[in-house]
This record gives C-alpha cells, sequence and structure tokens, in this order.
C-alpha cells in the first residue's frame, strides 16, 4: 500500500526579524501549501519542529497555526497532521490544545511520557498513518526534541542524554517493527541535530559544550524515510530517505540562497529496489526578498541605487537589506541616513548595518558592528567573559549553557502550572 506525504518543519511562526515581523511571510506560505494539500491531497503532513519561534508564541501566531489546520482539513478530511515540538517550541503547550487538534484530524507530540508502569509510554509516539480507506499505510514514529530531564531516568539504560537517546530510539524501533505489516511503511520523525548536517546562524545551538550531535546509526534500516526538523537547509544526511525539509522563508540572511521547500514523499513498502521510494521537493515561492550588500563604501553606493525602484506600500511586504561595508577610516556620523538616501524610495527596510575592518588595518581589530538584532545570551556572555581578559574556555561556556536551559525549562514549567 502506497504512503503520500509533505514533510516540512521549522515554521518559526511568530518570528521577528531585526524587530519586524514575519507574519505576513508565514500567511504567504501557509495559503501557498494550502493550495499543495488541495491539489496533491496526501495521506499526511509532517511538521518536524519547531512550529513556533519562542516557547510562549503571540497569540496572532498560534491563530496562524489553528486557522491553518482548519482550513487544510477543509481541504483533504482524510489527511493528517502530525506535529512534533522542536528545541524552540514548548511541548506541553503544543499538547494542550489535543482536543481542538482532534476537530482538524491532526495529533501532536511535545514530550516523552511515562506510562502506568514507570516505563516510556510508545503508544503515544507511534501514530498510525491512514488512507482514503481508513486503513493503515505507515507508522510515524514520532520523536520531539529530546531535553535531558524529560529523557533520562528511567531505568539504568537512561542514566545519562546519549544512553537515553540511544535507549528510545532503540525501544520505539522495536515496537513499531512489532506492529507493522510488510506492507506498511515506516517514518521517523525526530528534531535533532543529525552528525554532518550543514548549519546557519539562525539555528539556536542545542549542543552544548563538547557534545556531539547525533549519529544516523540511530536510524534502523527498516525505517523507509527520516524527516528530519532543526536545520533550516534543505539537504540529506548521508542516505536519500534521511532528510531536513528546511525551514519555508529565510531566518537569516546566511539563508539568502537556500532553496526552500517541502518534500513530497511517496513511498511503496511492497517493492525493494529504485521504485520503493520517491522524493520531490516543491520549492516555496519568495514573498519578501532578501539583500545582503557587501564591499567598499563606494560599491556599496553604487549597488543600493542599483537596487530595483518601485514603491510597496505596506512596510510588512518591502525587502530587506543588510550592508557590511569596508573602510579604512572612521565612519560619517550621518552614514546610515546616506545609505537610506541611496536606496530606491519606500521599497526597502535596512536592518542591519556592519563594518567589516581592511586587512591593512590592525589584525587584532574586530569587526565593527551595528545590529538591530538582540544579542543571544550565550553572544552577551562571551563579550562580558572577553571584556574581563579571560581566555575562551569551553567548560566555563558549556555550564553557562546548561544554566541557560534550565532557566528556559524553569520559565516554561512556571507558564505550564
Amino acid at each position: 500500500m502506497t504512503v503520500r506525504f509533505l514533510h516540512t518543519s521549522d515554521w518559526h511562526l511568530g518570528q521577528f526579524f531585526y524587530n519586524h515581523s514575519r507574519q505576513y511571510e508565514h500567511e504567504q506560505f501557509l495559503a501557498w501549501l494550502l493550495e499543495q494539500i488541495k491539489e496533491k491531497q496526501p495521506h499526511a503532513l509532517l511538521i518536524a519542529g519547531d512550529i513556533f519561534d519562542v516557547i510562549n508564541p503571540a497569540s496572532a501566531a498560534q491563530k496562524q497555526l489553528y486557522q491553518f489546520l482548519a482550513d487544510a482539513h477543509d481541504l483533504a478530511p482524510h489527511m493528517q497532521t502530525l506535529m512534533i515540538a522542536g528545541n524552540h517550541d514548548s511541548g506541553y503547550r503544543i499538547e494542550q490544545v489535543e482536543p481542538l487538534l482532534e476537530k482538524y484530524n491532526a495529533k501532536t507530540v511535545g514530550v516523552i511520557h511515562k506510562n502506568s508502569e514507570g516505563s516510556i509510554d510508545l503508544d503515544r509516539l507511534l501514530i498510525p498513518i491512514y488512507d482514503e480507506n481508513k486503513t493503515i499505510v505507515a507508522w510515524c514514529l514520532a520523536l520531539p526534541f529530546l531535553r535531558p530531564a524529560e529523557i533520562t531516568g528511567f531505568n539504568e539504560q537512561t542514566t545519562n542524554s546519549q544512553n537515553a537517546i540511544a535507549y528510545l530510539h532503540q525501544q520505539i524501533i522495536a515496537e513499531a517493527i512489532k506492529r507493522k505489516t510488510p506492507d506498511q511503511a515506516l517514518i521517523l520523525m525526530s528534531h535533532a541535530h543529525m552528525q554532518g548536517g550543514e548549519t546557519s546562524d539562525s539555528e539556536r545551538p542545542i549542543i552544548i559544550g563538547n557534545e556531539e550531535a547525533l549519529s544516523t546509526a540511530l536510524f534502523d534500516d527498516v525505517i523507509d524515510y527520516i524527516a528530519l526538523g532543526h536545520l533550516h537547509k534543505p539537504q540529506k544526511v548521508g542516505q536519500e530517505n534521511i532528510r531536513y525539509s528546511g525551514s519555508p522563508i529565510p531566518l537569516s540572511f546566511s539563508e539568502i540562497n537556500y532553496k526552500h521547500q517541502v518534500v513530497e514523499v511517496t513511498i511503496d513498502p511492497t517493492k525493494n529496489d529504485e521504485s520503493r521510494f520517491k522524493f520531490e521537493p516543491i520549492f516555496i515561492p519568495r514573498s519578501v526578498q532578501l539583500h545582503k550588500i557587501k564591499g567598499e563604501l563606494n560599491d556599496v553606493f553604487a549597488k543600493l541605487k542599483a537596487l530595483p525602484s518601485g514603491e510597496i506600500d505596506n512596510i510588512d511586504h518591502r525587502e530587506y537589506v543588510d550592508i557590511e561595508y569596508h573602510t579604512a577610516v572612521p565612519p560619517q556620523p550621518n552614514l546610515r541616513q546616506q545609505f537610506e538616501d541611496a536606496l530606491p524610495k519606500d521599497r526597502y527596510r535596512l536592518v542591519r548595518i556592519s563594518r567589516q575592518y581592511l586587512a591593512s588595518e590592525k589584525s587584532n581589530s574586530e569587526q565593527s558592528q551595528i545590529s538591530l538584532e538582540p544579542p543571544t545570551p550565550k553572544k552577551l556572555f562571551e563579550q562580558i567573559w572577553q571584556k574581563q581578559g579571560y581566555a575562551s574556555d569551553d567548560a566555563v561556556l558549556k555550564d553557562f549553557l546548561s544554566l541557560v536551559q534550565e532557566a528556559e525549562k524553569s520559565l516554561e514549567n512556571e507558564h505550564e502550572a
């Protein structure tokens, strides 16, 4: 029995990009995705984590998700929407709305639960996927972002996070093998940083200190497809059937050249040759362009003036501009205004300016930046640490990031309470 599904991830609904809302861009993506669902009528839509940008998303971001689920259900009533929590999400929060999700044929897995016997509740992690005739055509092994506090301490095999991750994969795969029939596919959905994955500068680090990224050896060959979330660049990891779908919109200027996509996957478990799988990227149109302008000051001004003109009335629809200029002399105090004046009128948003020192200047001079983006706790800590005259220390940074994660978890638990 053939199963057809769409693999997407890292929506980051509610994101602010240098203090500018991405709501319009997400609206355009979701409207486009609804068209794909209407046309292709898949058995399932997989959203592999980081649905929201923060653990306490604004009501507008939550409304976007729930309106999308309602609209998708209207267009494809048989389609299941399966979601897992990413490191940006509150697993408890997205599980709280299960009664609502059921109305739209949607399910979410936010955290790893224990059953009444104190062991891992595998039933919540193994989700059957049905076809139009209510026949099971596949099983989805749903693994949200695995926080150490939520997966350790079950038994002697889960005393630390690495052991717990290996044990959890072994348990859920073994149970899935028991349940599946030869004509059913196995799909594993996970939000994790896998070894060999190519990163951008917009992913929040989830590897602390020298902790290793996860190995694809965790995945048994019996798994037909691994739908990954976390890394924003669409990519395969080692094998054709282990993929990151990537984010639907560029979440930083480092993602300007990414070919954002949703992966359409078709699996026929009854076949044992190349025709068993079909992977088709569906490229997502970009609703708001990003421009990174680099060079000497004169070059920068020329490039700014050469950008396409034509006013865009709504500021939320205007294109983003990031400038990195090179100069050997101190910048003029009104440089930002000069950049603004060089841009074609009412079409662009200048969100970031940074100065790159030339090689002829002192080698220890650091890049001077004017950034409108708030610094992360990690960057603030590193800046303060260096200002105090201390050398970089991975162990200290690891301890600090552990404290940050504990603080975020504490805030999340207080909110849920």
